[in-house]
């Protein structure tokens, strides 16, 4: 509508702004009440907020306010689903062993969603328009919402809630003192958040600048970042276990600056193509490993907060990147500014490799489990 990248970083901070500021309410939320109510609710919200929208497109009343206010109801929305969803994660999964490979797990079926929607997206928005997008979307939340009332949980269990929300949301900042690798794993999220991974908010100049495309090569691109995703989340989903996640998110860092610095490099789109799949496959390890490393390091009555902490580090990092890449790249145009992003991802990997390449206890502690674990084998042997 404005041809403008900067309102697109507008309107993706006006989307993400707002769970940073409601994550805590929606972190202790988590931990005090019904996690499967707080989804079904937000779910419900969502429909809502989807149908609005596509009502504006079909009565032709698009204002850019209108547009930017909606994205903020979804960012509330999101503040106190995300939270929530994650936490269930722990009581959907019998064995508590197998909960990194279930959190890759459902991140590769966020990643499957982000490869294949963007390029179907692309070609219905270009045959019917946008406002059959945005119902489909719509349509989309009644599918979980049937999940929700297929899955079978146990009875949940009564909490406490005489203490007030605001000392609880603190008492997870001090937890989050204590927790030296937590610490550092969100601080480094959300550094990543703030100068790297808002890269998006420039990929439609690409599409119809630097490629000269439509919206269906918007939405090319994004299904190859999403196959990048998808075969990062593949790979974390089967690594073995014991394997050091700090060493991998170290690798990844470095995959996605240099996916980040020949994408912007390279102007054929083809080759440009096998560039954004790997900047996709570093770019999902990102929150998927920092997610992991949270949840299974934090203890279970503080996870719920560790979490909106953890989602508070992308959500307010994102959206002030958003603004400020749509800003610079009108300023020095999107390549120069994906490739110093790139770089970026770099200088931030070597500043933290220290931190990156140590082991942790936990790490540690599957090293000496698995030694005895063979030295027993070979006894029985």
């Amino acid at each position: 509508m404005t041809h403008s990248a900067f309102l697109i970083g507008v309107t993706i901070f006006a989307e993400q702004f707002p769970s940073f500021l409601f994550s805590f309410a929606g972190g202790v939320a988590a931990d005090r009440y019904n996690r499967y109510r707080i989804i079904g609710i937000m779910q419900i919200a969502s429909i809502i907020q989807a149908v609005l929208l596509a009502v504006l497109v079909l009565t032709g009343h698009m204002i850019i306010w209108m547009i930017l206010v909606l994205s903020v109801i979804l960012g509330i929305i999101n503040a106190f689903d995300v939270p929530a969803r994650q936490s269930l994660i722990h009581e959907v999964v019998a064995d508590q062993a197998d909960l990194p490979n279930a959190v890759a797990l459902t991140t590769a079926m966020a990643s499957l969603a982000q490869m294949l929607g963007p390029a179907l997206s692309g070609i219905v928005l270009s045959t019917f328009g946008a406002a059959v997008c945005f119902l489909i979307n719509a349509a989309s939340f009644g599918g979980v919402m049937l999940s929700l009332i297929l899955m079978k949980l146990p009875p949940p269990k009564p909490k406490k809630t005489e203490r007030r929300i605001i000392n609880e949301f603190k008492e997870g900042f001090v937890y989050l003192k204590q927790a030296h690798v937590i610490r550092l794993t969100i601080f480094l999220l959300a550094l990543v958040s703030l100068f790297v991974l808002p890269y998006n908010t420039v990929l439609p100049v690409f599409a119809k600048v630097i490629f000269k495309g439509d919206a269906s090569t918007f939405g090319y691109i994004n299904s190859f970042i999403g196959a990048g995703a998808v075969a990062g989340t593949i790979f974390l989903a089967s690594r073995k276990t014991g394997s050091n996640l700090k060493q991998i998110l170290f690798v990844c860092t470095i995959m996605l600056g240099i996916g980040l610095i020949c994408f912007g490099l390279v102007k054929n789109f083809p080759l440009a193509m096998f560039f954004a799949v790997l900047a996709g496959f570093g770019s999902i390890a990102q929150f998927t490993i920092s997610n992991i490393i949270v949840q299974s390091q934090s203890e279970p009555h503080m996870r719920g907060r560790v979490i909106s902490i953890l989602l508070m580090a992308i959500f307010g990092m994102a959206p002030l990147g958003s603004v400020i890449t749509g800003a610079v790249s009108e300023h020095i145009g999107a390549p120069i500014t994906v490739i110093a992003q790139g770089i970026i991802a770099i200088i931030l990997a070597l500043v933290f490799i220290k931190f990156l390449t140590g082991r942790t206890l936990s790490s540690q502690k599957s090293d000496i489990l698995s030694d005895e674990t063979e030295e027993e084998i070979i006894e029985a042997r």
